[in-house]
């Protein structure tokens, strides 16, 4: 190595990054460390190098460092979204996702970009739960200028997510003004989702018609218009039209689903054959894991957003930590040190660094998939189980377009029950493998009695503050189907739901109610 790098001494700067990189590809972390740190004082104004050197002190676990190294280049150069997107990948690993907004936001702040950087932004914060901080970029971008149908395609996703339904339908209108292609990027769905439709005059009735006629229109873009059409004419209470459109949008996905009824039956015997975990790690101390968990459309969202009414609740939406740590873990026997890094790690995304609190929700419906690995590495968590009349499950999750093919069993019947018959044989074996940790909730009962059923789940929990006015139940980001129905009051419509439909889909009768 003294050789290499004396023999870089008066190599240009490119030179030094190609033996820096090669040294990396090839596994030799430690020579390729030593040559971006001489590289760094032989070239201290280099950008690339820079993010080379703060790349390798990440990957050996000189975070602090590498931070401090990005922090002080963004400090000089705050328009330098290279150096910003590499300190919030960092930051969001340490859970310091208010950070990463933040940091984000001021490089948007101090320089324009292109449309391409911006969009990158815009994707990461969405996908790091940050919509607020996602949106005002995109709309700082729109105003300078960016009149680009792609900004306002994301400002509308994000102001969906954000309940800002005004300003989604200007957003989705101009996108739809500059290019036929935006229909193509779910807007229809997107706008189906803005209200309840009072009149079949509405602007949009007319507008997913004309767009089914075009020619050449794509099979997903068309299947989308389908379930808008199907959720259009259920708002109007036209059931019999709304689950025509419904059946043909349902038979499009699901033959270009590739979701397998047997491999799912196997996952879920191995789960219920399989013996509690032998090695738990000690209980936190001071905080509490929160898993609301149930069928997918069971009221696991409506749920979740009561209860962080509390002070000292968060609620972190859908995460998908724990499956990413079941997958992780079950390549091999893991060790104590393994799982001490998940439970580390997945704290560090729940808590983050936005405050404190107590107890902390993550509301991954199919978490119920996972207690046994939860209840390992946190002996103090807590699992809600939402049950709802299997009738209204089932036609909750057929009427939805789901984006993950995780979900692609939503589009036949037969799937859908296997999957609500499971997830209610799971319930039951949770329920009498950790009778103190698993409780059961009724979705009837909670829309029937939300504030005394809210009460109750949170003596179960030990939380003894009084909840906030149930206004603010939905003030945070929803980045799921329910995104309009959980910033309304609580009402009861949902509970028995399925009866509009039973006469033209008789397949419903088939579910037991539970």
């Amino acid at each position: 190595m003294p050789a290499l790098l004396t023999a870089l001494t008066s190599s240009p700067q490119a030179e030094w990054l190609v033996q820096g990189r090669t040294l990396a590809l090839h596994g030799d972390v430690a020579g390729a460390l030593a040559v971006f740190e001489a590289a760094a004082v032989r070239f201290p104004d280099s950008a690339d190098i820079l993010l080379g050197l703060a790349g390798l002190l990440w990957q050996t676990g000189q975070v602090k460092r590498a931070e401090a190294l990005l922090s002080a280049r963004l400090q000089t150069h705050p328009g330098d979204d290279g150096t910003a997107f590499l300190l919030a990948s960092l930051l969001r690993e340490q859970g310091r996702l208010a950070a990463v907004g933040s940091t984000l936001r001021t490089v948007f702040e101090h320089a324009m970009h292109d449309v391409d950087t911006v969009i990158r932004a815009v994707e990461m914060l969405d996908d790091y739960g940050r919509q607020g901080d996602a949106l005002a970029i995109c709309e700082r971008a729109i105003d300078g200028g960016a009149d680009d149908p792609r900004l306002h395609a994301y400002a509308g996703m994000l102001g969906i997510q954000l309940g800002r339904f005004e300003q989604t339908r200007a957003h989705y209108m101009r996108a739809l003004a500059q290019t036929p292609d935006a229909v193509d990027w779910n807007i229809p769905l997107g706008l189906a989702g803005l209200q309840r439709y009072a009149s079949a005059g509405h602007p949009d009735f007319a507008f997913f018609h004309a767009t089914l006629e075009r020619q050449g229109l794509r099979d997903d873009t068309r299947r989308g218009i389908l379930f808008a059409l199907g959720k259009a004419h259920d708002d109007l209470g036209d059931f019999a039209t709304a689950a025509d459109y419904l059946r043909h949008a349902n038979a499009m996905a699901h033959a270009a689903a590739n979701w397998s009824r047997k491999r799912w039956k196997r996952s879920i015997e191995a789960r219920l054959a399989a013996p509690a975990h032998a090695v738990t790690l000690p209980h936190p101390q001071d905080w509490t894991p929160v898993f609301i968990v149930g069928a997918p459309r069971s009221g696991t969202t409506l749920l979740a957003q009561h209860l962080a009414r509390y002070p000292d609740v968060k609620n972190r939406g859908e995460l998908g930590w724990l499956e990413f740590w079941e997958q992780r873990l079950s390549s091999a026997s893991p060790s104590r040190r393994q799982r001490e890094e998940a439970a580390a790690q997945y704290e560090r995304q729940l808590r983050q660094d936005d405050g404190s609190a107590r107890w902390y929700i993550d509301k991954q419906p199919l978490n119920l998939l996972r207690v046994d690995l939860a209840m390992a590495l946190w002996p103090n968590a807590r699992f809600i189980h939402c049950e709802r009349d299997a009738r209204d499950t089932a036609l909750s999750l057929w009427s939805q377009s789901f984006h993950d093919p995780a979900h692609d069993y939503a589009y036949d019947m037969g799937d859908i029950a296997a999957v609500i018959g499971d997830c209610r044989r799971l319930a039951a074996h949770w329920r009498k493998r950790y009778p103190a940790s698993f409780l059961s909730i009724s979705y009837e009962q909670f829309v029937g009695a939300p504030e005394e059923t809210l009460d109750a789940m949170a003596q179960w929990l030990g939380i003894t503050a009084p909840p906030a006015p149930a206004r603010q139940a939905a003030q945070e980001s929803i980045a799921t189907a329910s995104a309009w129905q959980a910033r309304q009051a609580v009402y009861t419509s949902s509970a028995g739901r399925w009866q509009n439909y039973a006469p033209y889909l008789p397949e419903l009768l088939a579910l037991p109610r539970s």
